[in-house]
Order: structure tokens, then C-alpha cells, then sequence
């Protein structure tokens, strides 16, 4: 059911211009979040005497993320998504105000946790918002602008928050984002009144709140675990995840049946060869090649762009079938990862890695919009929330394992020799990803 007809205008139409505005304005803001902490995190934990807690505050954002999802996922199914975007708002801005005003490490950390469950309270509802209140024709157009809305912070986000840091406050990177979130929800407000009402009954789903749990901790424990080679805490996380991810992913999705579930495992798959490879180029970059910080970031912009630029020409396609733009996607990845392992010797040719990882960039930004495409697509009403937070779940879980494979393979071995393995490794996985996507998603679309 849909609020409105479809139109020529599939985002900025009258009757859509405003919650489009403020769909994106939220997303924006909780992706400005996200990337300018980790910029301002050296001199909020040094300031606050918690050095020793450095990655608490990453880890501990992860996992309420994680948690939230799920929860706004089966709040969403049982009542709509208007409380759990109401909820995510409440929790984020909380969030906000406790951290910018932190006066120690715990504080910090319990600004981080709220933050954390209302991103993810809030991502997960937005996704349930586009898919009530927007027609299904003008979903690619929605979801192409909400992959740019996720990638245009990267550009500017850590340069803004540097600066901000350096010559204001590291708690202006969560203050000043306070009466943007507000606009946002502001900007909200009209289309959730006018959401039709939930009738819907979701499936039961036996411990779906201790499985939430679990999930959440094992995919930072897994984080933690990869990055530090605790190798115990790698077994219990996995002990978490495993009877976790049968609960709260579509069955079939870890052995990419067709349809739904190869779709929700598509996700994960892009984002972990992608972001796993992505982590080291500047390092690379710096070490072997001897760039300065600046020149080394450079790739990582340039593929901003290409996934933005890529987005949205694929949003304003529509006549172009989504699972042939996700197999295609796949391809760009797979060619990008596998083209910046020449950098990885000192004779390779350092000069061409922004052109190649724009490659990576465009196949990301074509095949991350049209899988949260075909998802909604193949999600009848009463599982909206639920396969929309098995989304974020696949993307997060298989984001930490590669980026943590990754570190411990360049630190197990010559980091030249590391970086190669790896490169070479994710591009075979994303092919992988095109040969079980393509054709094999057609089953997700409804009659």
C-alpha cells in the first residue's frame, strides 16, 4: 500500500519533496556521524584519559547498531515504522548530547551505545518508510539517492571533523549534528502522519530478543577478536553467531538460496570484499609507496564519487533490470580488487589507484541501491522490518570478518605479501558474488 500514485517525479514530485528531504538528511547525518569519529576518537580519548579504551567506543556503537536492528526490525512489522523511527530519533540525539558533553570515558561510551541503537533503530525503519509510503516504481530512484547519501559524507566528513577538532572542539562532531537531526524529523513528521494503518501480522519468531543479543555481541566480539587475534574470544563470538544468524537471517541466506536469501547475502558480500581491501590502500599507499596522508586518501575520494556517481545513474535507469546491475556491480568490484594488487609491490603503478578503485567505487554504487531494491521488492508487508534488518545484520557481520581477516593477514606476513593475498582473495569472492546473483534473484520479485 502506498501513500501516493506514481508520478513523473519519483523523489521530488510535491507530495514527496519534503520527505525525500528529510529521509536523506537523516541518512546523511547519521553517515557524517559515523565517519567523523574516527578522525576526532585520538583526541576525545586522550582528552578524557582513555587510551586504553581506544576501541571500546567503536566496538561498543557496533554492537547496539546490531541489537537495534533487529528490534526496530519486529517493532516495525508489529506497528509500523513510525515508533521505531520516533524511538531511533529519541535514542540518537540522546546519544548526541551525552557524548558532546562527556566529561570521562564511561559517559563517552554510553553516548556511543545510544547513538548506536538509534542509528540502527532508525536505518532499518527508514527502509519501512520508503517502502509504504513511496510506489514501487520510484524505489530505484529512492534507494540510488540513499546510497549517495551514505557515500557523500565520506568525502567531507573526516576534513570537516578534523578541523573542527583541531580548531573548535571534538564535541562539536556530535553537538552541532543535534539541530540537523531535528530538521530532519521535522521534515518526517507529515508523511509518518499520513502512513496508512499497520494490519499486517508478522510471523512468531521464537527468541528473536536473545538472538538480537547475541548477534550483537558476537559481531564485535568477532571485530575485536580478528583485530587483536584473541583467537578465544574468536570461538565464543562464533558460538554467538551461529544459532544467531539462523534466527535472524532469511533461512537459506549463508548457502545463497535463490531469491530473498541470496539477495540478503549479496549485502554482505559486497560490503565485505570492498571495504576489507579498501582499508589498506592507504597504508600501502604510505608505506611501500611513500605517499603523505593527503595523497594516500585520494583513491578512497575518487571512489566516493564513482559510488555516488554510479548510484545515481543507476536510479535513473529504472528500465534496466536490478539483478543484472547487482551481477554487474559485482564484476566492477571484482576488477577494481583485483586491479589495485599491482600496487602492492614498490614497482607497481602507484599513480593509477584512484582511477582503479573508482572502478571498485561505481560497482558498489550500482549494486548496494538495487539489492535494497530487490529486498523490498521480495518482502511482502508483515517482513519488511524484519528482512530490512537482516540487510544491516549480512552487511555488518561479513564487513567485520573481512576488514579483521584482512588485518591479520598483513600482520602475519610481509605486509606486501599480505595485501596481495588478500586483494586477490576478495576479488575471487566477488565473483563468486556475480556468478550466485544475476538471474538467480529473479525469484525475489513478486507477481
Amino acid at each position: 500500500m502506498t501513500l501516493t500514485e506514481p508520478a513523473p517525479s519519483r523523489l521530488w514530485s510535491p507530495e514527496r519533496r519534503w520527505p525525500t528531504t528529510g529521509i536523506l538528511l537523516l541518512v546523511t547525518l547519521l553517515a557524517f556521524e559515523a565517519m567523523g569519529v574516527g578522525t576526532a576518537m585520538p583526541t576525545m580519548v586522550r582528552e578524557l584519559e582513555g587510551e586504553a579504551l581506544y576501541a571500546w567506543p567503536f566496538l561498543a556503537n557496533l554492537a547496539a547498531s546490531v541489537i537495534a536492528t533487529v528490534f526496530s526490525g519486529r517493532l516495525s512489522d508489529r506497528r509500523g515504522p513510525k515508533p521505531a523511527v520516533l524511538i531511533g530519533v529519541v535514542l540518537f540525539l540522546a546519544g548526541l548530547v551525552v557524548a558532546g558533553l562527556a566529561e570521562t570515558m564511561a559517559v563517552l561510551l554510553a553516548g556511543r551505545v545510544l547513538q548506536g541503537f538509534g542509528a540502527g533503530f532508525l536505518i532499518v525503519a527508514i527502509y519501512v518508510v520508503i517502502a509504504v509510503a513511496y510506489p514501487e516504481d520510484a524505489r530505484p530512484a529512492v534507494f540510488g539517492a540513499l546510497s549517495a547519501a551514505w557515500v557523500v559524507p565520506s568525502l567531507v566528513g573526516p576534513a570537516v571533523a578534523g578541523w573542527a577538532t583541531e580548531h573548535l572542539t571534538w564535541r562539536l562532531v556530535f553537538l552541532a549534528i543535534v539541530p540537523l537531526v531535528l530538521i530532519g524529523i521535522v521534515l518526517l513528521i507529515p508523511v509518518l502522519k499520513k502512513l496508512p494503518p499497520h494490519a499486517e501480522t508478522p510471523p512468531q519468531r521464537k527468541y528473536l530478543p536473545l538472538a538480537a543479543v547475541a548477534v550483537g555481541l558476537g559481531v564485535a566480539g568477532l571485530s575485536w577478536s580478528l583485530q587483536h587475534r584473541t583467537w578465544w574470544m574468536l570461538v565464543v563470538a562464533l558460538l554467538l553467531l551461529a544459532p544467531a544468524l539462523r534466527i535472524l537471517l532469511p533461512k537459506g541466506t549463508l548457502i545463497a538460496r535463490r531469491g530473498l536469501p541470496v539477495t540478503i547475502l549479496a549485502r554482505g558480500l559486497l560490503a565485505g570484499t570492498f571495504f576489507a581491501v579498501e582499508g589498506f590502500i592507504p597504508l600501502t599507499l604510505s608505506v611501500v609507496h611513500g605517499y603523505s596522508p593527503l595523497e594516500a586518501g585520494i583513491p578512497l575520494t575518487l571512489s566516493a564519487l564513482g559510488w555516488a556517481g554510479a548510484s545515481m545513474w543507476a536510479s535513473r535507469h529504472p528500465e534496466i533490470e536490478r539483478h543484472t546491475l547487482v551481477r554487474t556491480g559485482f564484476l566492477f568490484v571484482a576488477t577494481g580488487v583485483a586491479a589495485v594488487t599491482l600496487i602492492a609491490p614498490t614497482w607497481g603503478p602507484a599513480f593509477l589507484t584512484p582511477v582503479l578503485w573508482a572502478v571498485a567505487g561505481a560497482g558498489m554504487g550500482m549494486a548496494t541501491s538495487s539489492v535494497g531494491v530487490l529486498m523490498m521488492a521480495a518482502s511482502p508487508e508483515a517482513d519488511r522490518g524484519f528482512n530490512s534488518a537482516a540487510l544491516q545484520i549480512s552487511d555488518m557481520l561479513f564487513s567485520a570478518t573481512m576488514i579483521g581477516l584482512g588485518g591479520v593477514l598483513v600482520v602475519a606476513t610481509a605486509p606486501t605479501a599480505g595485501v596481495v593475498v588478500l586483494n586477490l582473495s576478495m576479488a575471487a569472492l566477488a565473483v563468486v558474488g556475480a556468478v550466485l546473483t544475476g538471474p538467480r534473484m529473479r525469484a525475489t520479485l513478486k507477481a
